[in-house]
């Protein structure tokens, strides 16, 4: 009885311990494995994501959503994903400030 006990709860703790966390947004890896250099013309952009570095990967991760609906990893190193990175991040703050109330801002 003792070792039947013992067996249900060895596996029970296996299972617990070996699942991944409930989260939808978990990830524990770098999504870029290649990343692109070469210029992409801002008529093909449709979105970029960007995602910091953190446990989950040691590098900025920029990630480009193009009209033919392929995403591609850029190189966050190259000169011009640099400046498209400062572009969005600037548009991103005059968002924010358009959108504060007027006795906030």
């Amino acid at each position: 009885m003792k070792l039947c006990i013992l067996l249900v709860f060895g596996t029970l703790f296996i299972i617990v311990n070996g699942l991944p966390p409930i989260s939808r947004d978990f990830n524990n890896h770098c999504r870029c494995l290649q990343v692109e250099s070469r210029i992409i013309p801002s008529e093909s952009l449709r979105s970029i994501k960007l995602i910091p570095e953190g446990p989950h990967c040691p590098e900025t991760e920029v990630i480009a959503g193009l009209t033919t609906g392929e995403k591609v990893c850029l190189n966050p190193q190259s000169s011009w994903v640099k400046k498209l990175i400062q572009f969005v991040l600037e548009k991103q703050m005059h968002q924010q400030r358009k959108s504060l109330p007027k006795n906030q801002a």
